[in-house]
């Protein structure tokens, strides 16, 4: 089978991670679409494999915890009316668990937003910490089972939880959010610092996957139309997020800050990624 070279491999990554669409990518590149979406599957489970092995031991002390809403294929609301909606289709959820202070995205999880989802995705962050962590999620209800199962007594954690006026009312009613009017702040285990009981960082990189995700954009076409290439898709953004792309105020990748790597990773550093993961396939 022929194989792009590296180099195009390199620009075609590069354009996946800044969020350009597969069919912009073909007039661009001249890379064929079947050729794209082969590339996305693979670099996708090549990068959700290397961070899942690399990003272990990690010296974080205050987490961030979030999860941003997306879909697959069409919304939640219609997929009983769809025609051949396939398996995986509707409201898809992407979580992300952000430290504070490195920047790093210490894991993420692809899937629904109920109890299951966020056990396995605070199942998932647990063992990679390093020390005993302080941790801030939104108020919703699933975190309370999943920290307190994953963690028991050996966490510091808090939840803040939003206050909302009423519902804007008017045209501008139907793609305007409710005013946010306060926070309350909760301690729910151990003794979280107040000063740091926050999820402004983790809810600033969901705007930053929103706006720089042409899946994650809202009132377009350009949605995943499967759930397996949406979360490959968030699994090219994360690995680029964190060995690749400067962080403005760091002047280090979160991958540098947080001892995970001691060098500015290349694009040509994903790719070789990529190619060890290829050839282990193959053995």
């Amino acid at each position: 089978m022929n194989k792009l070279p590296p180099e195009k491999r390199a620009q075609a990554i590069q354009m996946m991670a800044e969020g350009i669409s597969l069919r912009a990518m073909t007039r661009l590149t001249g890379i064929s679409r079947t050729t794209l979406l082969k590339l996305l599957e693979d670099a996708g489970q090549a990068f959700s494999e290397y961070m899942d092995r690399t990003l272990v031991n990690l010296p974080c002390k205050r987490l961030q915890l979030d999860e941003a809403w997306g879909f697959s294929y069409c919304k939640q609301k219609n997929v009983a009316g769809a025609k051949k909606a396939p398996v995986g289709a509707g409201d898809i959820w992407t979580w992300v668990a952000l430290d504070a202070d490195t920047k790093l995205v210490a894991s993420f999880y692809v899937g629904a937003r109920d109890g299951a989802a966020a056990l396995d995705f605070v199942s998932d962050l647990a063992p990679r910490l390093a020390n005993r962590v302080q941790i801030t999620s939104d108020g919703h209800k699933a975190y309370l089972n999943a920290v307190e199962e994953t963690f028991g007594a050996d966490v510091d954690y808090a939840q803040l939880v939003k206050i909302y006026g009423p519902a804007p009312e008017g045209p501008q009613r139907r793609y305007s959010p409710a005013e946010c009017t306060g926070a309350v702040k909760h301690r729910v285990e151990g003794k979280p610092d107040p000063k740091h009981v926050s999820t402004s960082f983790v809810e600033r990189q969901n705007l930053n996957i929103r706006m720089g995700n042409r899946r994650m954009t809202r009132l377009t076409n350009a949605f995943s139309k499967k759930a397996e290439n949406h979360a490959h898709m968030m699994a090219i953004y994360f690995m680029h997020y964190n060995f690749v792309r400067l962080h403005q105020t760091l002047k280090v990748t979160p991958a540098m800050a947080a001892g995970v790597t001691p060098k500015l990773w290349e694009m040509s550093d994903l790719v070789k990624v990529l190619e060890d993961w290829e050839l282990a396939k193959a053995d």
